[in-house]
């Protein structure tokens, strides 16, 4: 068994892939940048590519190589975990830079989808588990964020259709993992009033000591990723799912 993770360097990507090296199942870390205390300590399992999973081109290019094929090769069990993702642009729509609605788009929906395509073809053959980290704000719509969720429930839907799409020995979920203390919660904590009308609300979480640590979701994402009835259900919520 393998890893694919995306945003693997900081907050939950970064909980996710330590959580299955400690497991011993080699990662294949993508992002912008290199984690190298990570890799001092699993050199044998961890490999990295330095990729703006944001530029479609770059991403493209990496794909059209064989980098992917060769990790790949002579597995029969493929994980790919689709975690990295982008809150931003926040306000209301008079206010969003048009080039930050295109970036997070693009790191968003058509990253993930575009992994996802790329690995179910290039390992016919193997099990293959798609997890899309996705968020509440995918199924529940937020004032100030409409691109965020908008591009969740993007991710949820490409979910549901590939599930009918019923491809042999392809499993696929998109999971909301629960309102986790992480960079991107100090960023929407740190967001003015006027753009996010909600702020106080996640204020107020972290205040009451409500948000979960990278580690303890990772745990579970993890798990619900390895058992046994992974992709039973095409959209879930990790604080739910049974």
């Amino acid at each position: 068994m393998k890893a694919i993770v995306t945003g693997h360097t900081k907050g939950l990507g970064a909980a996710i892939a330590s959580d299955l090296l400690a497991r011993d199942i080699p990662v294949l870390g993508l992002a912008r940048t290199f984690s190298h205390e990570m890799q001092a300590r699993c050199p044998g399992l961890l490999s990295q590519i330095e990729i703006d999973l944001a530029d479609a081109a770059a991403l493209g290019n990496w794909l059209a190589g064989s980098a992917l094929r060769h990790y790949l090769a002579g597995d029969n069990a493929i994980l790919l975990i689709n975690n990295a993702g982008v809150v931003q642009p926040v306000g209301a729509l008079p206010a969003q830079d048009p080039l930050a609605v295109a970036r997070a788009v693009t790191l968003n929906i058509a990253a993930p989808m575009m992994l996802s395509a790329a690995l179910a073809a290039a390992s016919a053959g193997a099990e293959r588990r798609i997890l899309h980290i996705s968020s509440g704000a995918g199924r529940n719509a937020y004032p100030g964020w409409s691109v965020y969720c908008a591009t969740k429930a993007a991710l949820d839907q490409h979910a549901r259709a590939v599930a009918l799409d019923a491809v042999p020995g392809v499993r696929i979920c998109s999971l909301a993992p629960g309102v986790i203390d992480t960079d991107m919660q100090a960023e929407i904590r740190a967001t003015p009033p006027e753009r996010f009308p909600l702020r106080e609300r996640f204020v107020e979480l972290q205040r009451a000591g409500e948000l979960s640590t990278p580690q303890q979701t990772a745990r579970g994402v993890v798990e619900y990723l390895l058992a046994n009835g992974f992709g039973r259900e095409p959209v879930d919520d990790l604080r739910t799912a049974s």
